[in-house]
């Protein structure tokens, strides 16, 4: 038991030295916010770690933390759209008044990442961000293929939509 506990110990360690920033990373794609994309990275390690398993080498050990990630953030999502259903849209005067927001005009990538859902969001994503195909992206997140490719769709007619706003197409900014 202590040899695996050890081993088990030295896998998380080198898993967060080596792969740390590229989780990081990948979380924040899928969230858009960095202390947001650290908590997912901390509960994807809590939720993969949180009990010992046996032969866990680093590469298996960062698909599950990925796995865990995504549905942790697919688990925000669902209750973050509860309480979005309940709020009342409020104006936010502060850019109603502001001179430039018609001429100035810019598409800003996470905030129209921000208008998907979490499972379109996660789909565009791991497709687009993280290369997978879309099997792989169905058994990542434990959906059929038929609705990976109906949440890209979606997710993707949504951000051309957005692309087709006057001057959408011109300044796109990733940060």
């Amino acid at each position: 038991m202590a040899t695996q506990q050890a081993e088990w110990e030295r896998t998380l360690a080198t898993l967060v030295a080596e792969r740390g920033d590229a989780l990081n990373r990948y979380a924040y794609v899928l969230c858009g916010n960095a202390d947001d994309a650290a908590d997912l990275v901390q509960t994807g390690l809590v939720a993969t770690f949180g009990r010992l398993r046996n032969g866990f080498a680093i590469d298996h050990a960062e698909a599950y933390v990925r796995r865990a990630i995504a549905s942790a953030w697919l688990d925000r999502g669902r209750r973050a759209a509860r309480w979005r259903a309940a709020a009342p849209l409020l104006a936010r005067p502060e850019l109603a008044d502001a001179a430039d927001t018609a001429t100035d005009a810019r598409i800003d990538l996470r905030a129209q990442l921000d208008g998907l859902s979490p499972r379109e969001r996660a789909c565009v994503v791991l497709r687009y961000y993280g290369d997978l195909k879309v099997d792989d992206i169905a058994a990542d997140l434990g959906i059929s293929a038929g609705a990976v490719k109906r949440y890209l769709s979606d997710g993707l007619a949504k951000l051309a939509t957005a692309l087709a706003e006057p001057g959408g197409g011109r300044n796109v900014r990733l940060g």
